[in-house]
């Protein structure tokens, strides 16, 4: 008999992680081992338990949901994590695909869509389990409409630095054609209406650094 599903619920209301414990421990392929309110019992859970899912609350008191993220993945590697978050946003969806996400659903999915994708992360094959609206599962990456490339994300990076066009082709080495439709298709994916609101929204979902160069290396 295969071992069962080991399952650390983090999310700051007891009450929440009480329903979702009775929800999963109905199924006997599934146990709750343990608990956190925070992320840094979060992470300290996770690092004596390593529990084979996290089931994480995307706005967990206590740290950033992608740094609490990167350490629970650097403490247990082994350990799937599967976001629950009242949010629908495709940034921020593809901002947590690219830290390795095994699962994202709204706390509005059903019991069946949770212990589904409790069950999936636990299969290691790379799959990612979401339960969003069509217009997030439109921009997540994969989808032609809403992943940056890397390249529109080299484009975006020396935009966020203030290079002109023809700047930022000749540190890339490629056109100004190209790069004009790279950002075309940047505004495109972010919905920015502007340079400065592509660069703005990439920066508010981590998909950019923007950090400044050095005063001598811009001419």
């Amino acid at each position: 008999m295969n071992e069962p599903i080991t399952v650390v619920m983090v999310d700051d209301h007891a009450l929440m992680r009480e329903g979702l414990r009775e929800i999963l421990e109905v199924h006997s392929d599934i146990v709750v081992v343990g608990q956190a309110g925070d992320a840094p019992g979060a992470i300290a859970t996770v690092g004596r338990l390593r529990p084979r899912v996290v089931l994480l609350d995307v706005e967990i008191p206590g740290g950033d949901v992608t740094d609490t993220i990167e350490r629970i993945h650097s403490i247990s590697p082994r350990s799937a994590v599967v976001i629950l978050s009242m949010y629908d946003g495709p940034l921020l969806l593809q901002r947590l695909i690219s830290q390795g996400i095994r699962g994202y659903l709204l706390k509005s999915a059903s019991s069946q869509e949770l212990v589904a994708a409790v069950r999936s992360a636990a299969v290691d094959d790379g799959r990612v389990v979401l339960s969003v609206s069509a217009r997030s599962l439109a921009h997540a990456p994969g989808s032609n409409a809403g992943a940056l490339s890397p390249r529109e994300i080299d484009v975006l990076e020396l935009a966020a630095q203030a290079y002109s066009n023809s700047q930022i082709a000749s540190r890339l080495h490629l056109t100004e054609a190209t790069i004009k439709r790279h950002l075309s298709n940047v505004f495109a994916k972010l919905g920015a209406v502007s340079r400065i609101d592509a660069v703005n929204k990439a920066l508010a979902a981590a998909l950019i650094s923007g950090n400044r160069p050095n005063g001598d290396e811009r001419a």
